[in-house]
């Protein structure tokens, strides 16, 4: 089973250059970062975890800059987001930022993507909350025709794109979506709890699934891999990575059963002096 880990870097934390070495160095597969633009000081919308929301998430370091800064001093370490807000960005800027990353680390990029939870963030980015879902849909099926390999139109339902020329392609090859369709760009892992909607959209363009803290697998898998082959996606090539774990021999252990082969173990939002004991104590996963 491969380990990769996850942290809020902040301005206040160890740096991407800094964390991305250390973990190289211990044989972690990889380094996931969330994004948040901003966190409106209005707090409307509840934390997810409760109580009162860590300074951390309005501190986030943007994820494509820091994990630029990570695949500069690395060789085999994946990068990956945890979680993109597809919602909130502009597209055709987005399929640029993402193409370009996994094309400099020589293919190492894992995009997760997801819909958010912050309902005033979302606001301020001109996202309609209630078809956030289906924006996120429109906005990845424009980004795919960017990274076609031949110059592909798209219009959609909010966005649109002329057949373009538009460089660089990502490094990994597409995947089979089944009647002749393929799934262009870096691998992609959909964030979010169980349930039909998430379920459809993972069949419909993504690899696979991203359960932040990996509970309730046993009861969701099997109804995740039925959608998956309904749709007629290949049963072997479904991807599930557990995220923000909080590990133990028997989560573990318990994965494996499941045919899960990589986890996400979440690490603290720290300094250097105060994570290298935490890595140190995930050893013994690795």
């Amino acid at each position: 089973m491969r380990i990769a880990a996850t942290i809020f870097l902040t301005d206040r934390t160890i740096s991407p250059i800094g964390l991305a070495r250390t973990l190289e160095e211990r044989g972690f597969c990889g380094l996931y970062l969330p994004e948040h633009t901003h966190i409106p000081v209005s707090r409307e919308t509840p934390a997810p975890m409760g109580g009162e929301l860590p300074q951390m998430y309005g501190r986030t370091l943007d994820p494509f800059v820091a994990l630029g800064q990570a695949a500069a001093v690395t060789e085999r370490l994946g990068l990956g987001t945890g979680i993109t807000l597809v919602a909130q960005h502009d597209p055709i800027g987005l399929a640029k930022q993402a193409a370009t990353l996994d094309h400099l680390s020589g293919g190492r990029l894992t995009l997760g993507i997801g819909y958010g939870w912050n309902v005033e963030e979302a606001a301020d980015h001109g996202v309609e909350w209630r078809t956030r879902r289906e924006l996120v849909r429109d906005k990845m099926a424009l980004m795919r025709a960017l990274w076609a390999p031949e110059p592909t139109a798209y219009v959609g339902q909010f966005s649109s794109v002329q057949a373009s020329s538009a460089y660089p392609k990502p490094v990994q090859p597409p995947r089979d979506l089944g009647g002749g369709l393929a799934l262009h760009g870096p691998r992609t892992l959909l964030g979010g709890a169980a349930g039909p909607k998430l379920f459809a959209a993972i069949a419909d363009h993504g690899d696979g699934w991203l359960p932040i803290g990996g509970g309730g697998l046993s009861e969701s898998l099997p109804a995740l891999r039925q959608v998956w082959e309904t749709a007629g996606r290949d049963p072997k090539s479904l991807q599930v990575v557990p995220y923000a774990v909080q590990p133990s021999p028997g989560k573990l252990a318990h994965y494996a059963e499941l045919g899960i082969e990589e986890v996400v173990l979440q690490l603290p939002s720290a300094t250097e002096d105060e994570l290298l004991p935490v890595l140190d104590g995930f050893a013994q996963y690795l």
